[in-house]
């Protein structure tokens, strides 16, 4: 298939192994956060990092909507359905993010809340159409890539007249929580990070375009690489940051060429400017309180804003005991650095939204046995679960 099958090539994947182990300086490290989920899962189901030299290493960052949420959003949209008696519409891997007092959407489901798994944000307002005697609430998640769907349906809606029809907004963005995890590389409840520069994310990228990344880059002076998602994209991407790194450049590049352009999806982001504004702050799982991070429905929109509608008020609630996720989502700690990872919290029963998501980093160690890799890494969790 053309754009996949030559970027999976393993002649030119030796090659590209072969120019990084040759041009990555001997006497340093190099840290590169990938930001999205989907370049972290690339990256463990092609054993990218195997072809890597010792002294590069890959961090894995927050990126993936599903994890970042923090819990208290989740016990919204579940009061939703059960205290509003709203039909709540999401996507299917929110179904069974844990939310407070080990409770999910999917438990909520089965006590008998109505909460439906769609595949769009046009499945809810089909739903409102054929049930117009019932509230329909779209729990909308996501970075840019899903943020101008939602901006088309709450104008048609709107155009419409699809008056019980409403959307929970937790539509985020990246540039903020690059920057964030920047300004507060040391803390002590998370742990220390280090990152010399950043894989950037791609398709959020494709709407956005790779300018909002260059003030990031050159405040911090750290490289930025948008990267598509196959294994060849990665890892050119990554050779690209190690040469700015060599040369002392922070500069934004674009490896994604075929998709991304520095300007974006210029209509996408005219649809999302006319729908929603920036949040002050939004709390981010593993990042806290981010300012300017996250968007709401404007108030031209807002009988479409089921926050007002329902009044939802904001908690803030911690995450389990012993759960690591939220220094996870920062690249403090990996997957196998936490005590629940392989035996309480697994893909059957995730106690962590990082094992939820199929972009979160604690599933992509499972999915693709990243665990098995340290020596002492399955005995060390066949005696934890004992």
């Amino acid at each position: 298939m053309k754009f996949v099958d030559e970027f999976r090539n393993g002649d030119l994947a030796k090659r590209l192994a072969a120019s990084i182990t040759r041009e990555a300086d001997t006497g340093r490290a190099y840290h590169v956060m990938e930001f999205c989920g989907g370049h972290t899962h690339a990256i463990f189901r092609y054993g990218v990092q195997d072809l890597m030299p010792a002294n590069v290493q890959f961090v894995h960052g927050p990126g993936c909507p599903v994890c970042v949420l923090p819990i208290g959003r989740i016990d919204n949209a579940i009061e939703l359905a059960e205290r509003h008696g709203a039909t709540v519409c999401t996507y299917g891997d929110m179904m069974r993010v844990p939310a407070s007092e080990r409770r999910s959407l999917i438990k909520a489901k089965a006590a008998g809340a109505d909460i439906r798994m769609v595949y769009s944000i046009r499945d809810a307002m089909r739903i409102a159409r054929e049930e117009p005697q019932r509230e329909v609430v779209f729990f909308a998640i996501g970075f840019e890539t899903t943020t101008p769907p939602t901006a088309v349906a709450v104008r048609d809606a709107q155009a419409e007249g699809l008056r019980n029809f409403s959307v929970f907004c937790n539509h985020v963005l990246t540039p903020p929580a690059i920057q964030s995890i920047m300004q507060t590389p040391d803390v002590r409840e998370h742990g220390t990070v280090a990152i010399d520069g950043f894989l950037g994310p791609a398709h959020v990228s494709a709407v956005i375009g790779s300018r909002p990344y260059e003030p990031f880059a050159a405040e911090y002076k750290r490289p930025v690489v948008i990267a598509g998602f196959e294994p060849l994209d990665v890892m050119q991407a990554t050779l690209m940051v190690i040469r700015q790194l060599n040369e002392q450049r922070h500069e934004v590049e674009n490896e994604y060429v075929r998709v991304v352009t520095r300007e974006g999806n210029l209509k996408a982001q005219a649809l999302v400017a006319e729908v929603f504004e920036l949040r002050e702050s939004f709390e981010w799982r593993g990042l806290g309180e981010v300012p300017s991070s996250a968007l709401r429905i404007k108030d031209a929109y807002s009988e479409f804003d089921a926050e007002k509608r329902f009044a939802l008020g904001t908690r803030k609630v911690r995450d389990a005991k012993s759960c690591e996720c939220p220094s996870i989502l920062r690249g403090a700690k990996k997957p196998t650095d936490c005590k629940l990872f392989g035996t309480v919290c697994t893909p059957e029963s995730p106690i962590g939204s990082c094992m939820v998501s199929s972009e979160g980093a604690c599933a992509a160690y499972w999915t693709y046995g990243r665990f098995r890799q340290s020596g002492d890494g399955t005995q060390r969790h066949k005696e934890a679960a004992a």
